[in-house]
């Protein structure tokens, strides 16, 4: 993938902001959702249900089709798959310690975590992504989250 032009770029990062502060409002009404239906997995199965049944009206509104040729699937690699048991371990996660931690914690955890993962994701271009080496400025980031965990969790 090239890189993109500054404003497009911008409009990326706003686009990914945006999709960010999406999280807390979506773990704040699953955990609402748990409570209504009084389990976290029936919450989390409930939530992707309704947006797998989104996604599927998308595709047949946008792509005109849900269907997808099997031929060659055995070639693609397995881990290609898994995306969405990843999303099932996050979303259940997050519905299971909102209660715990709070909003704010869940949410800044998720974050740090997803940091620490992505730095080591594009230092050594893991899945085709362009490789950024990890740096003292980058380490500096991760560490003022970490440090802002510390303030969220003792005030």
């Amino acid at each position: 993938m090239e890189r993109q032009a500054p404003k497009t770029m911008l409009l990326f990062m706003l686009m990914g902001f945006i999709a960010g502060m999406l999280s807390p409002i979506q773990t704040s009404i699953n955990g609402k959702l748990r409570m209504a239906v009084g389990s976290p997995f029936l919450a989390s199965f409930i939530s992707f249900l309704v947006g797998t049944i989104l996604l599927f009206l998308i595709c047949l509104l946008i792509e005109k089709r849900v269907t997808f040729k099997v031929r060659g699937v055995g070639k693609i690699p397995f881990w290609v798959f898994t995306g969405g048991i990843m999303g099932v371990v996050f979303v259940t996660s997050n519905i299971l310690l909102l209660p715990l931690l709070g909003s704010a914690m869940t949410v800044v955890l998720a974050i740090c975590g997803q940091m620490v993962i992505a730095l080591i994701i594009d230092h050594f271009g893991f899945f085709g992504v362009i490789k950024h080496p990890i740096n003292r400025y980058r380490i500096i980031g991760v560490l003022a989250m970490i440090a802002g965990i510390l303030l969220i969790q003792n005030f």
